[in-house]
């Protein structure tokens, strides 16, 4: 969705936010748009190709933060909960604070949590977190404390406004959509690009060997030693710091064997905070200490608990709704705690449970679908699940599944089918391209997978045999010597 509102605001032309101003309170979403336009150009992905772990932050900060305004834009819904997000902000010199100090990305990092009640407070409160300017704004929140008397009821005011260069170069701003020409400048073609970072990967790789080999020395063991299902990580961290975290772990339990015997038939996920996410994995915060994680094994059996309780919500929601099965999928980036998820099965079982829904107990058996928070109505997903709203019209609901239900199942017929023609393709060009290993961003669909590798096999580059190959959205040398490539890579 990030995408979709950054290019509609480039299409606005420059248009001041106070140009355009609402009746209510709850400004409309072009004027969300508009007076947000500082904020978005200086988190924007776009502008993070070259730092992937910024990037992934910022994509899935914007996705909630949508979803909070959607969310509030939405008539007679409910307050949506606090939201806790972080960004990272280019420097502009758009700021009105200058004295936060820079990352050594040159980005800042900035923390804050969105429990604003109307679209215009919780639009200053972004800005203002960001310690970007509100000048922009000052009509508006001289419109709302004071309406024009001139203006006639349920019409907005509108005037719009396009910046000329020369403000850019009288004020010393940034334009930023001469930023945005330059940050979509055509791309290198894979060949020279190819060409003129194989070197710097090779020696790379190279020198991460060691490292590689004693990560997966220390997994073997800590996975045999606490009885675990598996290891894994929620973000694309380098081997060292991946060697770190389970050193830190097999500390633990040389100090306390005994608080770690509770991990036993689990699998472990390092992550940003230490609980239990939605498919009941063990999540350990990369940040927390050996008494915070001590804390957390002393509670798993209440996280065992409401697990169960998770599961039993499912059962009685796929009975109400036809034998369909609530799924949760698993992402990149933030992982969703398993008290949340329980929170929002819970809400949507209980508006189920006074409904009488005329659904057969057999007719949507085979489905899948997931609950969303930050939606306000029912779709279906290109790969074939349903996405609803926790707070969707029951009535709604039923009408929807009932005539989307064989639309579904051709989908599902459709993402099995290229699944399974996305694992051939990769087999393939691992083999035929002599690579150490092929993988894929999440967010990088089987759509985009399959014909990348095509185009791969026919390019047939020399350059790639013996390296780790990353399908991504942006060119870049990961630190530990791995290649990534955008899926639309030109030739």
């Amino acid at each position: 969705m990030y995408v979709t509102t950054f290019q509609r605001y480039v299409r606005l032309g420059g248009r001041c936010a106070s140009a355009r101003i609402a009746q209510r309170r709850n400004l409309s979403g072009a004027d969300a748009i508009n007076a947000l336009r500082p904020f978005y150009f200086a988190v924007h992905p776009d502008f993070f190709g070259q730092h992937p772990r910024e990037r992934e932050v910022n994509e899935n900060s914007l996705k909630r933060l949508n979803g909070y305004l959607e969310n509030l834009q939405k008539p007679g819904a409910r307050y949506p909960k606090p939201a806790n997000l972080t960004f990272y902000v280019r420097d502009t010199k758009e700021r009105a604070d200058s004295s936060d100090s820079l990352l050594a990305s040159g980005f800042r990092s900035v923390t804050f949590t969105l429990q604003s009640k109307d679209v215009l407070s919780t639009v200053l409160d972004v800005l203002r977190s960001c310690s970007l300017s509100v000048e922009h704004m000052q009509d508006v929140l001289k419109a709302e404390t004071g309406k024009s008397s001139t203006q006639q009821p349920g019409t907005a005011f509108y005037r719009p406004i396009k910046w000329d260069k020369t403000y850019y170069t009288f004020t010393g701003f940034r334009d930023p959509e001469q930023e945005l020409e330059q940050a979509r400048r055509v791309e290198p073609t894979l060949s020279l690009w190819l060409r003129n970072n194989e070197p710097e990967a090779t020696k790379k790789q190279n020198a991460s060997v060691p490292r590689r080999e004693e990560l997966r020395r220390l997994k073997r063991e800590l996975i045999q030693k606490l009885g675990l299902l598996d290891i894994r990580w929620q973000r694309k961290w380098g081997f060292a710091h991946k060697c770190s975290q389970l050193q830190s772990l097999g500390r633990l339990f040389t100090q306390s064997p005994e608080a770690l015997h509770i991990l036993r038939g689990h699998t472990i996920v390092f992550t940003d905070q230490s609980g239990m996410n939605a498919s009941g994995h063990v999540m350990l915060g990369t940040m927390d200490v050996h008494h915070q994680w001590t804390k957390l094994f002393e509670r798993l059996l209440s996280y065992r608990s409401l697990f169960q309780q998770s599961d039993w919500l499912k059962e009685r929601i796929s009975h109400l709704l036809g034998g369909i099965q609530v799924i949760h999928i698993e992402r990149m980036g933030p992982a969703l705690p398993l008290e949340e998820h329980y929170s929002t099965l819970n809400t949507f079982h209980k508006r189920l449970l006074p409904q009488r829904l005329s659904l057969h107990p057999r007719s949507m058996q085979g489905l899948t679908m997931t609950l969303e928070n930050d939606r306000s109505t029912p779709c279906l997903h290109e790969m074939g699940h349903f996405i609803i709203p926790t707070m969707c019209d029951t009535l709604q609901l039923q009408n929807f599944l009932q005539s989307q239900a064989q639309e579904a199942r051709r989908r599902m017929q459709r993402r099995d089918k290229l699944e399974a023609e996305e694992e051939d393709i990769v087999s393939s060009c691992l083999q035929d391209l002599s690579l150490r290993s092929l993988s894929k961003e999440p967010s990088v669909s089987s759509n985009q997978m399959i014909p990348c590798c095509r185009r791969l096999m026919e390019e047939k580059s020399p350059q790639m045999q013996g390296l780790h190959l990353y399908i991504s959205h942006f060119y870049s040398v990961m630190q530990d010597g791995d290649l990534c490539i955008p899926w639309n890579w030109k030739g």
